[in-house]
């Protein structure tokens, strides 16, 4: 799953960024209404976290731009300010839900899941040969059994899902597991292919985890797109 932060106060971004990729939510965060505007038009996002207080267009601006472009991502809107005429003003430009600032991260989670819940089609379970991910639930099972994966396993698995068929480089994947980025250990996309590899193919004759040499790796069957 693909969130959009937007959110002007730094430590609250980098406490939610860090809040949601450990629960393997990749995070694309902007300080700036417009630069939100720009990246829902060229990426593809689950569900944006929408401050009320930003440069650029606010969030209510942002929320009603969206939705009179007739994009309908599930938007939570975070702000300062906890009047009914607030709330109410960011439900009548489309958001989904509002938060009020201070909140636990628990109760911001728990409306993350209702909204993801609510958009869930069957779109959101990806089938490759005999692995099923159910991307709502975070399930990964093949051949019908369940695979247990944690939270950096699965965040690279869902991605390299979402792009079945598509070689993708370290670099790429970097980019969008950014949790995976780390200076520590320069091979970590490496360590964790070795681990799903354990875990998805080992006990099974048709491998889907490739190795493209040079190039960067590719979940599916060889062959087909």
């Amino acid at each position: 799953m693909k969130i959009l932060l937007v959110e002007d106060d730094g430590d609250i971004a980098n406490f939610l960024k860090k809040g949601l990729r450990e629960e393997s939510y990749s995070v694309d965060h902007t300080t700036n209404g417009s630069e939100a505007l720009y990246l829902v038009d060229v990426n593809q996002y689950d569900l944006i976290i929408l401050d009320v207080m930003l440069p650029g267009h606010n969030g209510f601006e942002v929320c009603q731009i969206l939705r009179n472009k007739n994009i309908d991502i599930p938007i939570i809107m975070l702000t300062a300010k906890d009047s009914i005429t607030d709330k109410v003003t960011g439900l009548n430009y489309g958001a989904d839900d509002y938060l009020s600032k201070p909140f636990s991260f628990e109760e911001l989670l728990a409306r993350i899941k209702v909204q993801l819940r609510r958009k869930s089609t069957t779109a959101n379970i990806i089938v490759i040969k005999d692995l099923e991910l159910d991307i709502n639930q975070r399930k990964v099972s093949r051949a019908n059994r369940v695979i247990s994966l944690t939270s950096k396993e699965y965040a690279l698995l869902e991605f390299l899902a979402r792009n079945k068929g598509s070689i993708l480089s370290e670099t790429v994947i970097n980019e969008n597991l950014t949790d995976m980025n780390t200076k520590s250990m320069s091979n970590i996309i490496n360590v964790y292919i070795y681990r799903l590899r354990n875990k998805i193919d080992k006990n099974f004759d048709h491998k889907l985890i490739h190795t493209i040499r040079g190039t960067g790796y590719m979940l599916g069957i060889k062959g087909h797109v």
